[in-house]
């Protein structure tokens, strides 16, 4: 991608090129060329796939829904000015990239999608095997979960519950909300439901992923150096996972019999020890967070399909009212964006009876006239305008792969470990209560309490 030398603003499609390298596989399909469709920009396409031309026009209308006469017309044109080459592996790409395409005049600038590696040494090698031909300011690594409009809500959303000065600075009476004093154990749950077996959940994504979400710190919202840097602080701040401190799972057949376990599907080995389900927790060693539990779940095959991060304060220790639930901060990534504060509240009447109820700020109603774009869009447009405020950096990396990597050669090197079965379509193992209250998390039905998810637009949520 390309500007003018003295970096004046010009038209995208006189000046930029994008090359899509995989453009045959799935993540094309589903996520890249959506997310470009619209772009008035040269789109060259690159994978080992051999296909002509004619094919490739054919997937990429395949990838797109036209509802209208208007966006069918805008596929066509959009179809006009892609390309396709087909080629070798990453790495050698990269090179050639950079030998023969570099702009002689502007910038160029490079998506890395994940995962960046499996381990610390694997990351590592993957980030030098690109350190000769990229600086670390033209690579921008994508995780789309960063570009989610939650995650990047999160920042302005959970700055709302900081004192005007920094921490370091504040009395007992200034210090945040969102403080280990007042702290039980903030959770990040991730829960996917799916029955494929080839896309079996590991622990080694899904923990670096929302580790590197968590915004607790973030001291401004720019530059973007300064939010980077912060993140970083606290990725260095945490301890290495223990394996005392996680469980492990692998879904069986549901309790009905309908479902399939996850070693019935054929391309399984049946010795398989694959984690399909992780719980974990790890601790920020930090002034803020010090002794504060951070559970985080995530698993295939569960009974829900959501992502959110659930902040749970402490019980109140005096009051009128007695044996409530704790109050919950809730911040929804998907499905049906929203923030929201589960809290307890006096049932109108004569009564002293209590009721959970919300605050809720729920995108789908407040914002109803806006459209909230993919992860991908946004990132993109981030790319293309030099931000790199929702990418990865070298030493992020670096620092979330520290976290994890001996947890993940413990599991790998200790056979006897096998995951707990779970039925498919629960909650995950068993023993999951319990591991989560050990740690001081509560977990309360509340009564049947329902959050609505939207209004007249079908029953709320059970939580």
């Amino acid at each position: 991608m390309a500007s003018d030398h003295h970096g004046a603003a010009v038209e995208l499609k006189d000046n930029t090129v994008i090359v899509v390298l995989g453009a045959s596989g799935d993540l094309a399909k589903k996520k890249t060329y959506p997310a470009l469709f619209g772009l008035d920009i040269r789109i060259v396409g690159y994978a080992r796939t051999k296909m002509d031309h004619d094919e490739y026009i054919r997937r990429i209308k395949s990838y797109i829904k036209t509802p209208t006469k208007e966006s069918e017309q805008q596929l066509e044109e959009f179809c006009s000015i892609c390309t396709y080459v087909s080629g070798h592996v990453f790495t050698i790409v990269s090179q050639h990239l950079k030998r023969c395409c570099y702009p002689s005049r502007g910038v160029a600038r490079v998506i890395v999608e994940k995962p960046f590696g499996k381990d610390l040494a694997s990351s590592r090698e993957l980030q030098k095997s690109l350190e000769p031909d990229w600086r670390e300011e033209e690579l921008f690594r994508i995780d789309h979960y960063l570009g989610k409009e939650m995650v990047e809500h999160s920042y302005s959303a959970f700055r709302q519950l900081l004192p005007g000065r920094y921490l370091e600075q504040a009395s007992h009476r200034q210090r945040p909300r969102l403080h280990s004093r007042n702290l039980s154990a903030p959770r990040v749950v991730v829960v996917t439901s799916t029955s494929s077996a080839s896309s079996a959940m590991s622990c080694r994504t899904i923990c670096c992923r929302f580790l590197r979400c968590l915004p607790w710190s973030a001291p401004s919202l720019s530059p973007a150096e300064d939010i980077r840097d912060e993140k970083v602080r606290v990725l260095r701040a945490i301890p290495a996972i223990e394996p005392k401190n996680v469980i492990i799972g692998q879904y069986g057949r549901s309790l009905d019999g309908s479902k399939p376990a996850y070693k019935e599907d054929d391309t399984v080995p049946k010795d398989s020890r694959c984690p399909t389900f992780c719980a974990l927790v790890a601790y920020i060693k930090n002034e803020r967070w010090d002794g504060v539990p951070f559970i985080m779940k995530a698993g295939k095959a569960l009974n829900e399909q959501k992502t959110e991060i659930r902040v749970q304060f402490k019980d109140v220790t005096s009051g009128i009212f007695k044996d409530i639930p704790r109050n919950e901060l809730v911040m929804r990534i998907q499905p049906n964006e929203s923030v929201y504060i589960k809290m307890n509240s006096k049932l109108p009447g004569l009564s002293m009876q209590t009721v959970v109820t919300e605050l809720d700020l729920t995108y789908r109603r407040r914002f109803s006239d806006l459209k909230i774009p993919e992860a991908y869009e946004s990132l993109i447009l981030d790319c293309l305008k030099g931000d790199h405020s929702n990418f990865v950096r070298d030493d992020e990396l670096d620092a979330s792969w520290r976290i994890f990597t001996p947890l993940l050669h413990y599991l790998d090197d200790n056979k006897e470990i096998i995951p707990m079965e779970y039925p498919y379509g629960s909650r995950g193992p068993a023993v999951l209560d319990d591991f989560t209250a050990s740690y001081g998390y509560k977990f309360s039905d509340a009564a049947g309490y329902q959050w609505p998810t939207t209004s007249a637009m079908g029953s709320g949520m059970k939580l």
